[in-house]
């Protein structure tokens, strides 16, 4: 039986799911072409500002990958145009002169980057921002050049502009309004992010005119309307779209501002639909995915015989893909005589909302800095729930009282996905019928979360939800219960696309709590110092107490203090400050640690600034997941079985090695001779001299299970040992688990794994060169020097209050 032709002109977004819906519901019924002016497969367009913004790259945004169409039997054309619809003969042209057939066709051709028509519109650097070329484009521009402008101060102006502020250009935004994305915001929420962006490093001109662009092959400045001349390397265009329809219409199809179709996708042409950004549907064009993917179900359940009530127009919502600034709009955000508004304003933690209100239904909402509810009230705004049940604003309540609904409380035809479409009932359905387990297979499966991602975090409290005790069993182990990523995907990601701060990780990577817990707050704030020694700020907030105090607290509520003391070494001068401050400060324990040093225990914190400054002495890390102490023994120097001067090489690794962050706290020992007074065969790294040089053991550990070291290999000099430490404890710091011991590490790995790294000569020279560079950007750390200055009084004030 001949199968009918189905040809599709556009391979965008909304084109290639309408196929995908066609598919799922008579996947034999036609024999599909499509044909895309893109050298590119299907890929997500809206994620074009993520690689602008160092956070994704070209092949992460592509949707459907060329084995996708082949799979599926569709023949595609790519990097070739139609430029002809022969209605009669019902053929299309293309630019490169190939002919193709249909029966029935549906023209997907999505819109193009509208160019303001003023002087210079067309120099060299004046670009779009809507393809895959546009964007490396302007990364290409970006590589030499520096100031940047963007016109239009939209929702892709916005993600544009700091896109480009990621690639290091000096960017100001032209805006036509009086606040920022006016369209889906009210003035406030409009100001606010103003705000926020200009703290990103973003310019901003508002209610400015873009009246010409200067210059003579290539962009130099722009001439606003009032006369004032803005120096420009490169301009975007962000000012809107335009449906492309040149081909309709030269074909005798009804255009309005796009191809009008009725409510089945139908054209003029009873076998020619059109779906996307190119269709106008009761005399309005949609920008927004959601409205997109609703279209192209209805046209699939038209097309292959399904019942349909027809499209009948869509709810729009907007988020702002912008670390650091959350914002959700949706529905009708302007007061009228029917429509009033009720908000809140939060200026302690910037938190604005409102909802806009008609006949005691919501009919639009803006919020800022808080967009958990932002799901709630498009859900209300669809169904037309009122809310007579609903108290319209509540301040101060205690916390608990008043929580935003959760997805247990959800009705199942509830919207998890606002851009796909997809309800808590088919998610559910789906873990429970095909047994799925992790956010990414609920993504395949459902196509929930597969546009802009915002609804990850839900996915996720759904499978834990409807998985209960086997969620843990059977989903991904994460670093904590904020997100189910792992350890590795974390760090990945924040290699991948240039993730700088813990704030962004957790947004960017969907953390079910963007605020994070205290179980993966330090664990992302040390392997941003990981990744990044120099650029990354370390976030003292993220540490524990005891590192941000430099002090243990005891069971009492009271600290202990211990100063640092290389090697177990002291003089007369430190023993004599030590016992100065603990008779002032009546000290009730002075005692000798169980890592050569002596401890202070028993002071009140708000003694510690004081003593600290009083016994002028380093803080040693006896507090932290770092480099901890380096026990020693006397050595050959006094002992008669020495066979190696231990002390030297004991204070020689701490000084190496100090302060350098670690996924767990790491201990060294350094013994004279086999005897191994200091225990080295249950340190991290055991050093234990022998006549020849040194044993080197590794991933031994004391504690409640006590693992006895591996012995790694022998080396003859001190510098063997100092390069090798180096290189096995950049290795553990660059793979292992924030809070994972050696001995865990070490298993995990598999010891021959990592022995073969650290004893490969170049890996080793390269790890050690990597943790010599780490120790570079610790050095300095203020917290680690003398303290008498007023950052440390700072810190302790701020924890008294």
């Amino acid at each position: 039986m001949r199968k009918t032709k189905l040809l599709m002109i556009g391979n965008g977004m909304a084109g290639v799911r309408t196929i995908e819906e066609i598919l799922e519901r008579d996947p034999d019924r036609f024999d599909i072409t499509i044909i895309g002016k893109e050298p590119y497969p299907n890929y997500n367009r809206i994620m074009l500002s993520n690689i602008l913004q160092n956070k994704m790259t070209v092949d992460e945004t592509i949707m459907n990958p060329y084995e996708w169409y082949e799979e599926h039997h569709i023949h595609l054309i790519t990097g070739d145009k139609v430029v002809n619809i022969n209605r009669e003969l019902q053929h299309v042209e293309t630019e490169q002169g190939q002919v193709v057939e249909y029966d029935q066709m549906i023209i997907a051709t999505g819109s193009d980057s509208f160019i303001l028509p003023i002087d210079g519109s067309r120099l060299e650097g004046v670009v779009g921002f809507r393809t895959i070329d546009d964007t490396e484009k302007m990364l290409e521009i970006a590589k030499t050049k520096k100031k940047a402008i963007v016109i239009g101060g939209g929702l892709l102006g916005l993600e544009c502009a700091r896109g480009l502020v990621d690639q290091g250009m000096d960017v100001t935004v032209v805006h036509l309004a009086e606040w920022l994305m006016e369209v889906q915001l009210d003035r406030k929420a409009g100001e606010l992010l103003k705000t926020d962006l200009e703290k990103q490093g973003i310019k901003f001109e508002l209610q400015a005119n873009t009246q010409e662009i200067i210059g003579d092959e290539h962009v130099e400045a722009i001439r606003l309307s009032d006369g004032r001349v803005l120096e420009a390397d490169m301009v975007v265009m962000a000012v809107g779209i335009r449906p492309v329809t040149k081909e309709a219409r030269a074909a005798g199809l009804e255009i309005g501002r796009g191809i009008v179709v009725d409510d089945y996708m139908k054209t003029s042409d009873p076998n020619i639909y059109a779906v996307g950004e190119c269709a106008e549907h009761r005399s309005k064009v949609y920008g927004l995915v959601a409205p997109l993917y609703e279209q192209g179900k209805v046209l699939a359940d038209h097309i292959t015989g399904n019942l349909t009530e027809g499209y009948k127009g869509s709810t729009t919502f907007t988020s702002l893909k912008v670390s650091g600034c959350d914002l959700f709009s949706a529905g009708r955000i302007n007061e009228t005589d029917e429509i009033h508004g009720i908000e809140t304003f939060n200026s302690v933690d910037n938190i604005y909302k409102k909802v806009f209100i008609k006949d005691r239904t919501i009919v639009g909402a803006v919020l800022y800095g808080d967009t958990e509810e932002g799901n709630r009230f498009y859900n209300m705004m669809k169904k037309g729930d009122t809310i007579d049940d609903y108290t319209l604003v509540s301040i101060l309540h205690k916390a608990g009282e008043v929580d935003a609904i959760s997805v247990a409380e959800m009705d199942d035809d509830e919207t998890i996905c606002g851009c796909n479409g997809v309800c808590k009932g088919t998610i559910v359905s789906a873990i429970q019928e095909e047994g799925l387990t992790s956010v990414n297979e609920v993504t395949k499966a459902t196509k929930a979360g597969n546009s802009c991602g915002k609804c990850k975090s839900q996915i996720a409290e759904l499978l834990e939800h409807t998985l209960g005790e086997d969620f843990v069993a059977t989903a991904p182990t994460g670093i904590c219960a904020c997100t189910d990523l792992t350890r590795d995907q974390i760090v990945t990601q924040i290699r991948a696309k240039g993730l700088k701060t813990s704030k962004e990780v957790r947004h960017v990577l969907d953390f079910k709590d963007k605020g994070g817990c205290p179980k993966c707050r330090p664990a992302i704030n040390y392997y941003l110092n990981m990744v990044y020694p120099h650029e990354h700020e370390d976030e003292r907030a993220s540490r524990f107490a005891n590192e941000r105090y430099h002090a243990n607290i005891q069971k009492d509520g009271t600290f202990s203090v211990i100063p640092q003391m290389r090697g177990g070494v002291t003089d007369a001068d430190q023993l004599i400050r030590l016992g100065e401050v603990a008779k002032k400060y009546h000290v009730p324990l002075v005692k000798v640690t169980g890592s050569q040093r002596i401890g202070l225990y028993g002071l009140k914190k708000e003694e510690l600034p004081q003593v600290w400054e009083e016994l002028g002495m380093r803080s040693a890390s006896a507090y932290a997941k770092k480099t901890r102490s380096v026990k020693s023994c006397v050595g050959k120097e006094f002992c008669r079985f020495g066979t190696q001067y231990t002390t030297q090489l004991g204070i020689r690794l701490e000084k190496t090695f100090e302060y350098i962050d670690t996924p767990h706290k790491f201990k060294m020992g350094v013994s004279g001779c086999p005897r191994s007074c200091v225990e080295s065969g249950v340190k991290d790294f055991g050093v234990i001299g022998v006549e020849n040089g040194f044993q080197i053991f590794v991933g031994g550990n004391g504690g409640t299970t006590v693992e006895v070291a591996e012995h790694l290999t022998t080396v003859e000099t001190e510098d063997e040992v100092i390069q090798l430490c180096g290189a096995y404890m950049q290795y553990y710091r660059e793979t292992g688990i924030y809070a994972e011991r050696t001995a865990p590490w070490l298993r995990r790995l598999g010891f021959d794994h990592i022995k073969a790294v650290v004893l490969d000569s170049e890996k080793q020279k390269a790890l050690f060169n990597r943790i010599m560079d780490a120790k570079e950007a610790v050095s300095e750390e203020p917290w680690n020097a003398i303290i008498n200055n007023e950052e440390k009084q700072k810190i302790f004030e701020v924890e008294k209050v």
